[in-house]
């Protein structure tokens, strides 16, 4: 393919699956839960329980570290106040309780709507918390002013059950209800700003798109679809289908490119969020999927179910990150933006596991999600690899240089242009100065991974082939079970 500088075109030819790694942390049985939080910094899972209980899981331990017995009614919602080691949850006796999760105290005990309470939502900057209730109503609470209820909003004809504040502008906020609608509110005003209408069936859940770039809301509903809208121009932009049940919550990870959806059907099912093509579905066999959370900081999603809580760990922890070791220069990925630091005359006197305080710098934002970054022999291009895709830059201002589909990806040790990529799992073609060289067919029935270097490394279930660079000439294969 040409590439044109200055407008860069990729044409896809097809869609490859996102490659994510799915581990499964915390497996944890319990009565039904209907609500699950992720605290920011801990490794704890907090659990609401229609039995009346709060749990909270260590996900390291495994183990139930606290609990705390509510009331004799279900508790439908709970969400952490980290900031003041605080937990709120709200229970079918219309109450919402506020508890110290160090002390295991109660803070405070408050009559909050005349019907039962669906959801809280804490601000993510000022001292408020917005309730959404079966009265159709949300109330917004201040914790500085002794739990005052400080705003009442109403306009929903049905129960309201769920209400998230938008990232990017929070003095505004979404709410779902069974009217089937989502309602776009400020906190300055009592009535909506406007609707989105279009779910053929009650809503149940809602999230924003964490990014800056998207002006984007996703629903979920009893109508078993997940809808993508814009915000701004109040269009629905796109409608995901597949559950069997009613969806019962949906989310915008916050770190990697996937929007998440759990449903009566019993299963949570992972799409990308770029291309809105179904990735994965998971079915942990613990019935009902009630709720499902994701926390900033971590690759973590806590699962509620009827029969227990899950949290699972979606990608890998390990950073996407390459040193030139010419130059010194650091580059990584911090979900789709390339960022770089010098590592030069830093690390002189630092002891093992010092933590360095660098100056980082913001190259740009790369169209695909890296999963890999390498720089090529001499530091002077940067490729990053994710989604089946590649795309190399130059290191300095990260221009694009080339492009194109690959399942894996490979520098050679010496030609600045000269790489190799694994085109399928029988054919590898190698690039001498960025331009297609040769084709080379496996000989093995199914290559699992390619490696560069002094030569060319293709490994195989149980076997690794060696390829010469200049002619793709085969040299000699080890009989092994490769275990990296």
């Amino acid at each position: 393919g040409e590439v044109y500088w200055g407008v860069f075109v990729r044409i896809k030819k097809q869609s490859m699956p996102l490659r994510l790694e799915i581990k499964k942390k915390l497996s944890a049985r319990s009565d039904r839960v209907k609500c699950v939080d992720l605290h920011p910094t801990e490794p704890w899972v907090l659990s609401a329980l229609y039995s009346g209980n709060v749990f909270v899981w260590d996900t390291e331990t495994s183990s139930l570290i606290k609990s705390w017995e509510i009331c004799e009614l279900p508790v439908r919602t709970c969400k952490f106040i980290a900031r003041r080691s605080q937990f709120i949850c709200a229970s079918d006796d219309m109450r919402l309780r506020i508890y110290n999760y160090n002390t295991m105290e109660k803070i405070k005990d408050v009559e909050a709507h005349a019907d039962y309470i669906r959801f809280v939502e804490i601000h993510p900057a000022m001292p408020y918390v917005l309730s959404s209730s079966d009265d159709m109503s949300m109330k917004l609470w201040n914790w500085e002013q002794n739990w005052d209820c400080t705003a009442t909003f109403e306009g929903h004809a049905h129960y309201v059950m769920m209400c998230k504040f938008n990232p990017k502008d929070t003095n505004t906020f979404a709410s779902a209800s069974l009217d089937r609608t989502i309602k776009v509110w400020g906190l300055g005003a009592q009535q909506p700003h406007f609707s989105l209408e279009g779910h053929e069936r009650g809503v149940n859940c809602l999230d924003y798109y964490p990014g800056g770039d998207k002006p984007y809301l996703l629903s979920g509903a009893d109508d078993k679809t997940v809808k993508i809208w814009d915000y701004q121009t109040k269009a629905c932009i796109q409608t995901l289908e597949g559950h069997s049940n009613n969806v019962c919550s949906v989310l915008f990870h916050p770190r990697l490119p996937v929007l998440i959806s759990a449903s009566e059907d019993g299963t949570v099912r992972i799409w990308h969020a770029m291309t809105y093509r179904a990735e994965t579905t998971l079915n942990y066999g613990l019935e009902r999927a009630w709720s499902i959370a994701a926390a900033k900081e971590s690759n973590g999603l806590a699962i509620g179910y009827d029969e227990g809580t899950i949290l699972i760990k979606l990608g890998q922890d390990a950073p996407v990150a390459s040193l030139d070791s010419h130059t010194g220069k650091l580059v990584w990925a911090h979900n789709n933006d390339i960022q770089s630091a010098s590592l030069k005359g830093v690390a002189t006197n630092s002891a093992d596991g010092e933590k360095l305080n660098l100056g980082i710098k913001d190259m740009g934002s790369c169209e695909i999600f890296p999963q890999t970054v390498h720089h090529n022999c001499n530091g002077r291009f940067l490729v990053v690899c994710g989604d089946g895709e590649y795309i190399i830059y130059t290191s300095q201002a990260l221009r694009n240089k080339a492009f194109g589909q690959a399942l894996d990806f490979a520098w050679s040790a010496v030609g600045t242009g000269d790489f190799a990529i694994r085109e399928s799992t029988a054919r590898i073609k190698i690039f001498k100065n960025f331009k297609e060289h040769l084709s080379i067919k496996a000989p093995i029935s199914s290559s699992e991974g390619l490696f560069g270097g002094a030569c060319i490394a293709l490994k195989g279930p149980d076997c690794i082939c060696f390829f010469d660079w200049n002619e793709g000439a085969f040299l000699c294969k080890i009989d092994v079970a490769p275990s990296a």
